[in-house]
């Protein structure tokens, strides 16, 4: 098969020719349909991730057909349309049996612990407890944007940060995980603030039902105008970047007793930031991260897809071809796009 395959870490990836998978015993191979360009996938290209070992095959954000089933997957056969959440968990440990497969310390991730979806097949291991059946509506482009950025933004906002109808939300960075943030909480009810350095996204942030939207130009200032325009303070924010700058800003935009929810990696040169803690105890701030989301909960984030409150696929801005996937991830960081980059086409 055809796959964008890197030898280390920060050299040049290339589409080869590479051996067709085969399926573990519990396991799927997928013919690919569609697979996101995240910025997680560039955080693993540049050795960020401890997990990947090179030569490696990129890409966790995925939709497909199954092609070929493992001897011991009960749940699905060829042919069957789905997706994938880019944590699996092993459905055997006590996180699975408590249903939190997200945060499974033995869990498979497609491009990180093996590899990934930037390829015309996949394998995917844990398939009876992590695949996802896609309905007929939903398209194979759409539903690759929900594998990492989309649910991971539905978790953060719906299960992490309890948003609720009336309260305001500040999301702090307009990228893929960014703008489906903002989708989901005007779904909801919230009122949104957008941050961004970029005016592009800031403008794709009103469209998508922002309130609000303010440049990141002085991290102070910001804060103030946050401040002044919710009276006191928005009730959640979402540091959806991952900088030492946006994890400090979305904890001092917070209300009293407000909640913060780390989505974006702190990976490389900003991992480790210096913490607002005198703000934290003070004002009894909550303080959690969000790490994707489990199969299980993909039926309320359909349920709002398909009732029309939200469209993942209005967030894709572009769709590349495989060939091209290997600049679309080197140039990520740097990319002006205002949408999700997604390939559709594998041959």
């Amino acid at each position: 098969m055809k796959a964008v395959l890197y030898d280390d870490f920060g050299k040049p990836p290339a589409v080869v020719s590479v051996p067709d998978p085969r399926p573990n015993a519990d396991g799927v191979v997928i013919r690919l349909g569609a697979s996101g360009v995240c910025r997680s996938d560039w955080h693993g290209w540049m050795g960020h991730d401890r997990d990947i070992v090179p030569p490696h095959v990129p890409g966790h954000e995925l939709a497909g057909t199954i092609e070929e089933v493992g001897r011991n997957v009960t749940r699905w056969r060829p042919g069957d349309r789905v997706t994938v959440p880019f944590v699996a968990g092993c459905g055997a440990c006590e996180e699975c049996a408590s249903g939190n497969q997200q945060v499974c310390p033995s869990q498979f991730q497609p491009g990180f612990t093996a590899w990934g979806s930037f390829a015309q097949y996949v394998a995917i291991d844990y398939a009876d407890t992590n695949l996802v059946r896609l309905p007929d509506a939903i398209g194979f482009d759409a539903a690759a944007s929900l594998g990492c950025r989309f649910a991971t933004s539905f978790r953060a906002v719906v299960d992490q940060g309890r948003v609720q109808a009336g309260e305001w939300l500040a999301v702090h960075g307009c990228g893929g995980v960014g703008q489906s943030a903002i989708a989901i909480g005007k779904a909801l009810g919230a009122r949104v603030i957008a941050v961004d350095i970029n005016e592009d996204r800031l403008s794709l942030a009103k469209q998508l039902g922002a309130e609000i939207a303010l440049k990141a130009a002085d991290s102070d200032l910001l804060v103030a105008a946050i401040l002044d325009a919710t009276d006191g303070g928005v009730h959640v924010s979402i540091d959806a970047l991952g900088s030492w700058i946006t994890c400090r800003n979305s904890i001092l935009c917070l209300r009293r007793r407000g909640r913060h929810v780390q989505v974006g990696l702190m990976a490389g040169d900003q991992a480790n930031p210096p913490l607002p803690v005198d703000r934290i105890i003070a004002y009894e701030l909550d303080f959690k991260g969000s790490h994707g989301m489990q199969a299980h909960r993909y039926g309320a984030m359909l349920g709002l897809i398909l009732a029309g409150r939200v469209s993942p696929g209005d967030l894709i801005s572009q769709r590349i071809s495989l060939g091209e996937a290997p600049a679309a991830l080197m140039e990520l960081p740097r990319a002006a796009q205002r949408g999700m980059t997604i390939i559709t086409d594998f041959g």
